[in-house]
């Protein structure tokens, strides 16, 4: 008998979940307009800034001038801004959305998928070495660990052109999309100002950030299907909700932005279990109360 209570009550949160993810994509069009022409626009630019540091000052060009700039504004302000860029922030982020934009995750996680293949196949193809392992410890400013190598393309410019390249795809307003915009380059330029990539890997990070976000965007318009797939969007919502809680007991090297990631973690969490949840049981309660009214 509990057996089938049990079997009973799952079947009614998975009808709970789907109709959850159902309500979502009709929230979000599959193809929204004008957002692929900017990730398109941004990886040009991008792609014409790296081929023109390397080609006129080669692999290190404007690092010292740009980290030396950034050393006359506050520590944990690139600190802060540069945790925006690890792939755990990331996805504890998604959780505030995953649910009432299911279309918008999935997104994500094809662009993400993308994203990682052209960073890490690069970064071990290329090997090369950091500043840290290429300049004295006083000819620049260094915050946080001193990465030493896999310095091309820089993993945190991807990752941030990624997030913030796919919420300027499904963007509808332009005032949305410059904001995402600039999070995305200052996520990057904050690489270089905690002293760990040169301005080179930042460019052709966020060139290929972007790229994997417009992929990813076309891709998933097509392959649409997994979106509103209970199972594979739950599997991936428990790795958001790990990677969020790792967020609350390691900071990465950047002690000034551990209240931010904690913060990040914390609401990420939170928001998944108002969401996945709380609102799934609150309207099984709904659906039950009418019947208990008309009983005798």
């Amino acid at each position: 008998m509990h057996g089938l209570i049990g079997a009973l009550r799952a079947v009614e949160w998975r009808a709970a979940w789907q109709t959850l993810l159902e309500e979502g994509l009709e929230r979000t069009p599959p193809q929204p307009r004008g957002g692929d022409r900017w990730l398109l626009r941004l990886a040009l630019l991008c792609l014409i800034v790296g081929l023109s540091l390397y080609l006129a000052c080669g692999y290190h060009a404007g690092f010292l001038r740009l980290n030396d700039l950034a050393a006359t504004y506050p520590s944990w302000a690139w600190q802060c801004l540069t945790v925006l860029g690890d792939e755990r922030t990331v996805f504890a982020l998604t959780l505030l959305f995953s649910a009432r934009y299911p279309r918008v995750f999935w997104t994500l996680i094809v662009a993400a998928l993308i994203a990682i293949a052209y960073s890490r196949g690069l970064k071990e193809f290329f090997d090369a070495m950091r500043p840290p392992a290429v300049l004295p410890a006083e000819r620049f400013h260094l915050l946080g660990p001193a990465h030493e190598r896999h310095s091309f393309p820089s993993g945190h410019s991807v990752t941030a052109a990624v997030f913030f390249g796919v919420l300027i795809y499904h963007s509808r307003w332009i005032e949305l999309r410059v904001l995402w915009l600039l999070l995305a380059i200052l996520v990057g330029l904050s690489r270089v100002a905690v002293g760990v990539h040169w301005p080179v890997d930042v460019a052709f990070g966020l060139m290929g950030g972007a790229l994997a976000a417009w992929l990813g965007g076309r891709l998933s318009a097509r392959w649409s299907g997994p979106a509103s797939n209970v199972t594979l969007h739950l599997i991936f919502v428990l790795i958001a909700a790990a990677l969020a809680f790792s967020l609350l007991i390691e900071d990465a090297g950047y002690h000034e932005a551990a209240w931010m990631m904690a913060v990040i973690g914390l609401t990420g969490l939170l928001s998944a279990g108002l969401q996945y949840l709380w609102r799934p049981l609150r309207r099984s309660r709904r659906s039950v109360l009418p019947g208990r009214r008309a009983e005798p």
